[in-house]
């Protein structure tokens, strides 16, 4: 099957909804609708379909098969076990179509609630969506306050100590769960304050990150980058520490920014516990 077109899908997409007396709007969200992501062919098509009735869309996968071509991979969060669903009614179907094309159709007879999201307009037949008002900038970095900021830098700090010990104790899954995902949460929030900060809070730096290296200058983006290790430990441990190094350059930017303090000697205790832990040296 040939990759169906930008042009293409949306015509597709609206005129299934025109022919369908059952649906009432179309909207689309994601990033299509927001004007400052860029543009590829990986882009999801995150699609609203206003109806009238769920039931007659539940799970109807013929029906989804018949508007927009074979499936060659699907998911429904709602009927799934393992990913708890949100009992508000509406169904997902999660496709990526036999052309490589990937839509996420939600279909829900609950009126759309207006957050700001960006959100374009595809089809509206009854009025109900003409009001809705996206903002440019809703998934621009916030700055941080003092206190967010402060228990950044404290969680960060903190969830090292778990993460030496899990290299310790070659407990592998451990160390690296305690360091890619508390520890690195951490560091990828002072990342987007930094990048935020740098830019005026007029910027996203996208979602788990995925613009940081269009902001970050070239030396900080290429430690970022030296914080993800194998299974190595002693790469491991050299991630570690780099990860602690660019986390300091942040956060006294970041503080400096702002007229905050950045713990100093908090940094130096886990640094001096970790090495002692990386040396074998604790309780000597």
């Amino acid at each position: 099957m040939k990759f169906r077109t930008e042009r293409e899908m949306f015509d597709l997409i609206i005129q299934t909804a025109k022919d369908d007396e059952r649906i009432r709007g179309v909207i689309m969200l994601g990033s299509r609708a927001d004007v400052h992501a860029p543009r590829d062919i990986y882009q999801d098509y995150d699609i609203v379909y206003f109806v009238n009735d769920v039931a007659p869309f539940w799970n109807n996968t013929a029906w989804l098969e018949e508007k927009f071509g074979r499936i060659s991979l699907l998911q429904t969060p709602k009927i799934m076990k393992l990913i708890p669903p949100d009992n508000d009614g509406s169904f997902v179907f999660l496709t990526i179509f036999e052309d490589g094309n990937r839509i996420d159709l939600e279909i829900t007879s609950d009126p759309y609630v207006d957050d700001g999201e960006p959100a374009v307009v595809l089809l509206d037949k009854t009025g109900e969506l003409a009001d809705i008002k996206p903002r440019d900038d809703f998934w621009f970095i916030k700055p941080p306050t003092k206190e967010l900021f402060r228990n950044c830098c404290n969680e960060f700090h903190w969830c090292l100590n778990n993460v030496a010990k899990g290299i310790a104790r070659d407990e592998l899954p451990y160390a690296m769960e305690m360091f890619n995902h508390y520890v690195r949460d951490m560091l990828n929030l002072m990342t987007d304050w930094y990048i935020g900060a740098a830019n005026d809070f007029n910027v996203s730096a996208g979602k788990k990150g995925k613009y940081f290296q269009k902001y970050l200058p070239e030396k900080l983006y290429k430690m970022y980058s030296a914080t993800y290790s194998d299974s190595n430990y002693e790469n491991f441990w050299s991630a570690v520490f780099t990860a602690c190094g660019l986390f300091r350059i942040l956060a006294e930017r970041v503080a400096d920014k702002f007229g905050y303090a950045y713990d100093m000697t908090e940094d130096r205790n886990i640094t001096d516990y970790m090495t002692k832990v990386k040396n074998n040296v604790l309780g000597e």
